[in-house]
């Protein structure tokens, strides 16, 4: 019985942390630059503001959850996927921010730790889709694929950054992305992969 309630309890704080977060969301996108406050999130998620406090923290955490929300988010995107293929990896990941731009650019802007946004997802996929790569013979076989796999994700953190502070558009964040991508796949390239794997940097604009 008690491991029954205690079950419940846990549900029901899952709930409420849901709500909460929900709550966060809405209050951006209806006020994309207004201040984001304990107070104003517990009255929107009809709960109070310790419990806000208690089952996510002060400001700074608030944000910290929305990126993990973001990153479950990328994380159930990215298990329907067929195959490893790292581009589709790094076109989900920048299609969930766009597709949620109030949201994650706030994020970005007010999370002092919003470097690490990227680190647990995609960036696990992408090291998997790049040994996989190797393994396939697609990249040679001396090559470190999670070094490569962190340089791409830096890129796109450095791309994240300029479309959160306006200075690209969405498209441009998916190309300098994809570029990034790009790059590592031919300077890794088995000989035989070569010039397939140079293609796209060969018939891309510039990014």
């Amino acid at each position: 019985m008690q491991t029954v309630e205690g079950g419940l309890r846990e549900h029901h704080k899952a709930q409420r942390r849901l709500r909460i977060l929900d709550a966060a969301r809405e209050l951006l996108r209806a006020e994309p630059d207004a201040a984001i406050s304990t107070e104003r999130i517990a009255a929107r998620a009809e709960v109070s503001p310790a419990t806000v406090y208690n089952l996510i923290g002060p400001r700074d955490k608030i944000w910290e959850a929305l990126a993990a929300g973001f990153m479950d988010e990328l994380e159930g995107r990215l298990a329907v996927l067929a195959g490893s293929d790292p581009r589709e990896v790094v076109r989900s990941t920048v299609q969930l921010f766009v597709d949620d731009p109030v949201v994650s650019r706030r994020m970005v802007r007010e999370w002092e730790k919003s470097g690490l946004v990227l680190d647990r997802s995609p960036l696990t996929q992408v090291r998997q889709a790049m040994a996989d790569a190797r393994t396939r013979g697609l990249l040679r076989a001396d090559i470190d694929t999670d070094a490569l796999a962190a340089v791409v994700a830096a890129s796109c953190v450095g791309a994240l950054h300029q479309w959160v502070a306006a200075l690209i558009d969405d498209e441009r964040f998916l190309a300098r992305a994809l570029f990034s991508l790009d790059v590592a796949l031919a300077a890794a390239a088995a000989d035989p992969h070569r010039d397939q794997l140079l293609a796209p940097l060969r018939t891309r604009g510039p990014a």
